[in-house]
């Protein structure tokens, strides 16, 4: 079994003034603890989307940072924090330390979108864009009170459940969280097919959590 590895960042910075950060999670695997490294298809994936949405954010003065997880799986263990978890609270302590105390918009794809949720409560989260996100009825939503969530999903997705996507909403809509669900229409889970139209929506999505700010 391979060691973990160390969580990474890739990061674009604005021109000018950085008015926030927009943090963005790679999607993984229930188990594994093979280290992520730059030929990891989920990883690509992500930065594929990266490099595709990144000139409209950093314009708004939004910098743009990926997190390269230590390792592939979520690995749940008893008194234990996942492992992406544990990398996305080291992530945002290390936004913080170059921002200070900027707002941060995460973006989750699949199991990056579970690690959002775990990770909402962190008080320089502004809120959660959950791409075609694994969802379990214990993850937690109550701590996203007063900030958006935007939670996209297409009807042809095989990994993960827009069914269940859905009732994480409803869950979170009930405990008080400015919550909404995006049909994305007949796509799959890879954001492969329609890239612009995920992109696109994506953008919108940031920009709606901006705009609540």
């Amino acid at each position: 079994m391979a060691a973990p590895g160390a969580p990474s960042l890739r990061r674009r910075d604005p021109a000018g003034t950085t008015r926030g950060v927009v943090l963005m999670l790679h999607g993984g695997a229930v188990t594994g603890m093979r280290p992520v490294d730059r030929r990891s298809g989920a990883y690509q994936r992500s930065g594929v989307m990266r490099n595709s949405i990144t000139q409209a954010l950093v314009s708004q003065g939004w910098a743009v940072d990926l997190l390269r997880f230590s390792v592939k799986g979520w690995n749940e263990a008893p008194d234990a924090l996942p492992a992406p978890v544990q990398d996305a609270r080291w992530a945002l302590a290390q936004i913080r330390s170059l921002y200070g105390a900027l707002p941060i918009v995460l973006i989750g794809h699949s199991m990056g979108g579970r690690t959002a949720l775990h990770v909402g409560d962190d008080p320089s989260v502004a809120g959660v864009v959950a791409l075609a996100p694994w969802c379990e009825r214990t993850d937690p939503v109550e701590a996203l009170q007063g900030k958006p969530l935007i939670a996209l999903h297409g009807q042809l997705d095989k990994v993960t459940n827009p069914k269940y996507t859905k009732k994480m909403v409803e869950r979170a809509q009930a405990a008080g969280v400015d919550a909404r669900f995006v049909d994305m229409g007949p796509v799959g889970h890879y954001m492969i097919r329609q890239a612009g139209h995920w992109n696109q929506q994506t953008i919108r999505a940031v920009q709606d959590v901006i705009a609540a700010l």
